[in-house]
């Protein structure tokens, strides 16, 4: 079913399923993103597996005692490196340039906000691959579990009602797209057929979607 709403009323919905920030001092912020920062590069750098938390620590120039109390182990830290990298992407979305996000207010097609959508979450998804893959993976349903994945379909459905009638179900249509999306099956993907011909696949698919 289209969502006829006015674009305001389904701004509000994704604007709700936002990832919430955390609720920290100034400090505590500076060293957060100085810590996620350093897991990052290391994690692009050596893989999830090989690096530990004394690295990031030694990376970030934090204390071990602080890393720990702050995240508690690997897998908080990459829950929180997640978290922040998709907050990230929706604020792009919600209040970003265009096409990605709304830019100055002027009107972009749907088709070519739906392909600066395909490429970010590419972006996203393929700099963190194995982490992604971790939290999407860790327990039957997972990823339809986390928070963001209802931003990311409810983005989805609203650009694709916007089509018309070429997409006669949005909603069902964003789920299909985003099962494309899946790290596991990007993974294997990349694996197969490599990242190039990965990313022009999945643009091939969203011309299709709105066609």
């Amino acid at each position: 079913m289209i969502d006829r709403r006015p674009a305001g009323a389904r701004r509000v919905d994704l604007e709700l399923m936002r990832t919430p920030p955390p609720k920290e001092r100034a400090d505590a912020a500076r060293n957060r993103a100085k810590v996620l920062d350093a897991a990052a590069a290391l994690f692009a750098r050596h893989g999830v597996e090989a690096v530990s938390m004394d690295a990031v620590a030694a990376e970030a120039g934090v204390g071990k005692g602080t890393l720990f109390r702050r995240f508690g182990d690997k897998a908080g830290l990459a829950v929180a490196l997640l978290n922040e990298r998709e907050r990230e992407l929706q604020d792009a979305i919600l209040s970003g340039p265009s096409p990605l996000g709304p830019g100055d207010g002027a009107a972009v097609p749907p088709t070519e906000r739906l392909h600066a959508f395909a490429d970010a979450y590419l972006d996203y998804v393929l700099g963190h691959l194995a982490l992604v893959r971790m939290s999407e993976t860790a327990s039957p349903g997972a990823r339809y579990r986390i928070g963001a994945y209802g931003f990311w379909h409810r983005h989805l459905t609203i650009l694709l009602d916007q089509c018309g009638d070429t997409v006669p179900d949005g909603d069902a249509t964003a789920h299909a797209l985003l099962a494309v999306l899946g790290a596991e099956h990007l993974t294997a993907m990349v694996e197969s057929v490599g990242t190039e011909r990965t990313r022009a696949t999945v643009h091939q698919l969203f011309n299709v979607a709105g066609a």
